[in-house]
């Protein structure tokens, strides 16, 4: 098993971590009601997916 011999200095570990940031979620319009919905997930607001009324939503 490998075994560190040297120390790795804090620039070359943060360097490394500098990628591990969070990005936001894509956010893409309905094209039932034209809110914002996170894709591939049924729209809160009218109830849709893939052009199809998936929970029926009573006005």
């Amino acid at each position: 098993m490998g075994v560190p011999q040297h120390r790795q200095s804090k620039s070359r570990v943060r360097k490394r971590r500098a990628m591990w940031k969070i990005t936001a979620p894509n956010h893409i319009e309905c094209p039932q009601c034209h809110k914002p919905k996170l894709p591939h997930y049924i729209c809160p607001n009218c109830g849709y997916y893939n052009s199809k009324v998936v929970i029926s939503k009573e006005a």
